[in-house]
């Protein structure tokens, strides 16, 4: 996650690309979600959603390390039914592996189930979401889409301070200043000033609740 110049205008990789452009065309049927505060009280529900992923998450990781290394995400998504060429399978781990120890942890698989979600057409999604058998996982995903279109105020496919302001001032919010600055600094993990969907979905998990559970790092 280097810290690129100019990200705004040149995202790091293909996938990121891809994650920019499916991000916009999603913001051009606008958003259910209504104010910064409706996404919180959201919370609740999202966090027993994605907690169901863990038997998911067990079931790919073949050999009980905690951990899905590039074998097992190939098996994993090729189980799913779901269609990857071999440098998209690549980026799509190297973008959720934060630590970069070759291994996607829970809450890093969360993620990664999120953004596959958003790069494929319903049909396969639909189908993924059945195999994966996790009741209201779709409706959780598109929530946390639908979130991230609400703070994207200028349909770019990033989420800067500004947009971030202005959300939680929109929410009613006296001191909507440190908060938002608060929560985008714990949104923009490599500090270039824009937020892809990627790290908002990062900090989302730890918001909630949901880090690598069973590791203390």
């Amino acid at each position: 996650m280097g810290g690129v110049s100019g990200k705004f205008e040149s995202p790091e990789t293909k996938l990121e690309a891809k994650m920019v452009e499916a991000m916009q065309r999603r913001a051009s049927k606008g958003t259910a979600i209504k104010s910064f505060n409706s996404i919180i009280l959201k919370f609740p529900k999202i966090d027993v959603s994605l907690r169901n992923c863990r038997a998911i998450f067990e079931q790919f990781d073949e050999d009980s390390n905690g951990a899905i290394d590039p074998e097992e995400l190939k098996n994993c998504l090729h189980k799913l039914g779901v269609c990857f060429t071999e440098e998209e399978i690549n980026d799509l781990f190297k973008a959720c592996d934060i630590n970069q120890d070759m291994g996607i942890k829970f809450n890093e698989f969360i993620v990664l189930l999120c953004l596959v979600y958003l790069l494929k057409d319903n049909a396969t999604a639909t189908e993924a979401k059945s195999k994966m058998g996790v009741p209201n996982l779709e409706a959780t995903f598109e929530t946390l889409v639908d979130a991230f279109v609400l703070l994207d105020k200028n349909k770019d496919g990033y989420v800067s301070k500004n947009e971030m302001v202005q959300a939680i001032s929109e929410s009613g919010e006296h001191s909507s200043g440190p908060i938002a600055t608060k929560r985008f600094e714990e949104m923009d993990w490599d500090k270039n000033g824009a937020v892809s969907f990627k790290e908002f979905l990062f900090a989302f998990t730890t918001w909630v609740g949901i880090e690598d559970d069973g590791d203390d790092e």
